[in-house]
């Protein structure tokens, strides 16, 4: 059976057995034959932009399943459960089509352009789960101001990076796809985050993440160079409006990780 990456497996263990999964920027494939072979998903469609990465992901379909599970069009695999489809976003996806959608590695903001492209169309799925690479705050704020919530968030290291996992669901599932779309309320130039819990979800602390320590003692090391790079470069102390600023995010990271400590 094909062995996933920690981040990967993180993300294959919020899909319960019996769901139906969308994998969209799929890349290789390898999470939806993980999600077919282990028998955890009967169905799983792989989407992706680009023509490369499906291609390769059909050549991984047929090394772990054999050529004949591939149909003529080269579109399904393994009897329709595993589906091939090229476009962008959501679109290759019917309305409803699947129980739970994946969106990993790509970034938070982008995310919100996707999901709010039709957000009737993405209240048809039950679950979301999402793995923005960067801009994860403001994923989070875009979520609650468009009727999502957040029911899970998980930490995982890849590489030398903490990767964080953000499982949602609409507030209220979408069952007609002839009803007109709302427009989806769009992420402003800054985000008020005064309390950081944008940034550091609450949910962390509650299921006492093993990774919450180190999540914010990496916020605070970037954020100690930046006053470094600052008082270096503008050859001014504490009054710098940069540097005051990134003071009053230190005190407030620094309070956080006291908390987490804690916990």
């Amino acid at each position: 059976m094909i062995k996933l990456s920690d981040r990967l497996q993180m993300i294959a263990d919020e899909i319960k057995k019996g769901e139906t999964v969308a994998d969209i920027g799929t890349d290789h494939g390898l999470l939806p034959i993980f999600l077919y072979e282990s028998g955890r998903c009967p169905k799983v469609i792989l989407g992706d932009i680009n023509k490369g990465p499906l291609e390769k992901a059909r050549e991984n379909i047929a090394l772990h399943f054999g050529a004949d599970a591939l149909d003529d069009d080269g579109n399904h695999a393994c009897g329709g459960a595993l589906a091939l489809r090229l476009g962008s976003g959501l679109e290759p996806v019917a309305f409803g089509e699947t129980d739970a959608v994946v969106i990993a590695g790509m970034g938070g903001i982008l995310m919100t352009e996707i999901l709010g492209l039709d957000l009737n169309h993405t209240k048809s799925f039950k679950k979301l789960i999402l793995q923005p690479r960067n801009g994860s705050h403001k994923l989070r704020w875009w979520l609650k101001q468009n009727g999502f919530v957040i029911t899970a968030e998980h930490l995982v290291v890849e590489r030398k990076y903490i990767c964080e996992i953000i499982t949602v669901e609409p507030d209220l599932v979408t069952t007609d796809p002839a009803a007109e779309s709302p427009a989806a309320i769009v992420l402003p130039e800054d985000i008020p985050d005064e309390a950081l819990d944008l940034e550091i979800s609450p949910l962390l602390y509650e299921r006492k993440d093993p990774l919450l320590v180190s999540f914010i003692k990496n916020k605070i090391r970037i954020e100690e160079k930046v006053v470094g790079f600052v008082s270096e470069g503008s050859g001014e102390g504490e009054g710098h409006e940069r540097i005051a600023a990134a003071n009053k995010r230190l005190a407030a990271l620094r309070a956080k990780l006291a908390l987490a400590e804690e916990v």
